[in-house]
């Protein structure tokens, strides 16, 4: 998040000024994770957004106060 939020990394994130975190999961396997990541991609958008909304309806920055 730190570099997504500084634009330190070229790409999706700094084009298209994606700095707010409002979805995530925890695991403890990250072959679990791979597969989650993956399946959520592949969902239509209406689907990622009522995912979003489910947890966090506001669109609230989860990662808010954790560089400070």
């Amino acid at each position: 998040m730190y570099s997504h939020k500084n634009k330190l990394l070229k790409g999706f994130s700094s084009r298209y000024n994606v700095n707010r975190l409002v979805f995530f999961e925890e695991t403890g396997d990250i072959f679990s994770a791979i597969e989650r990541e993956k399946e959520i991609k592949g969902w239509r958008r209406s689907k990622k957004l009522r995912l979003i909304e489910s947890t966090n309806p506001t669109w609230k920055d989860l990662s808010e106060g954790w560089f400070n």
